[in-house]
């Protein structure tokens, strides 16, 4: 038995002419575009880029929105509400280094050892400071007591949040009489500080004894037991310093958490 296999056409072979009086073969009509669907496919892909490109925009919008800076009074406004904000270990650190922060430049380094709950005002202050906090408000106050490497002495820091502007709060500046000290009575009192905050409206203020509990005839204002010249207990064991380092330090933070530098550019750390 025998079979036979079919021709196969090879690609790129022209056909075989026609036999005489044979019609050539009819090459197949192209295919005819239809106009409706060419719009419509033109309208798809027009709708397609511009719900991308109203995408990218909303998406480069929202970018721009969130990282436009603050303006400066914003941010002193936005500052006023972290004492509910901030975690209690960023405006109260567990540790306070001072590096040469003691008397004739020795190092100091202080421990949290108390954080009061936040207190109103009326239960957190005296009269007197409440009396020259009354032009300002009053929102919240916010206090913890550190002791230092040798525990001879405590340091109460604390710090008085209100609603005002930087110019109300400005001109409290020079004004501040001692400020009562939490964990300790008023007569263990021995130097204090406190200042205003550029950054935020928030006093911040330090007040130091012994830690034994003695009682001292007055508070005395830190600069001045900080002199040279200055004698007596206070002075020798550096109590203006304690009071002085840690209010500078818990100060300097609450700046920072109000309004923290900006990252480096990409440029910049090339």
């Amino acid at each position: 038995m025998t079979t036979t296999t079919p021709r196969t056409a090879v690609l790129g072979e022209p056909d075989p002419p026609p036999e005489p009086g044979q019609r050539p073969p009819l090459l197949p009509a192209p295919p005819r575009r239809r106009p409706g669907r060419v719009l419509a496919a033109a309208l798809c892909a027009l709708l397609g880029l511009g719900l991308a490109g109203g995408a990218a925009a909303d998406a480069w919008l929202e970018h721009r929105a969130a990282h436009r800076p603050l303006s400066a009074a914003a941010v002193y406004r936005e500052a006023g509400s972290l004492w509910r904000s901030a975690p209690v270990d960023t405006l109260f650190p567990p540790v306070l280094a001072g590096p040469a922060a003691g008397p004739g430049g020795s190092n100091r380094i202080w421990t949290r050892i108390a954080v009061a709950p936040d207190a109103d005002c009326a239960a957190a202050l005296a009269p007197d400071w409440q009396g020259l906090l009354a032009p300002t408000g009053c929102t919240r106050v916010l206090r913890a007591t550190y002791t230092d490497a040798t525990r001879s002495s405590l340091i109460t820091a604390g710090m008085v949040f209100t609603p005002a502007d930087a110019p109300a709060m400005a001109a409290l500046t020079g004004r501040f009489t001692a400020p009562p000290a939490y964990g300790f009575t008023d007569g263990q009192r021995a130097a204090w500080t406190a200042s205003v905050i550029d950054k935020a409206p928030v006093v911040v203020y330090a007040v130091s004894s012994f830690a034994d509990g003695r009682l001292q005839d007055a508070p005395r204002p830190a600069e001045d037991v900080m002199k040279k010249d200055a004698t007596g207990a206070v002075a020798q064991a550096g109590l203006g310093h304690e009071a002085k380092a840690v209010a500078d330090r818990i100060g300097n933070g609450v700046a920072l958490l109000a309004d923290p530098p900006a990252p480096p550019s990409p440029e910049a750390s090339r």
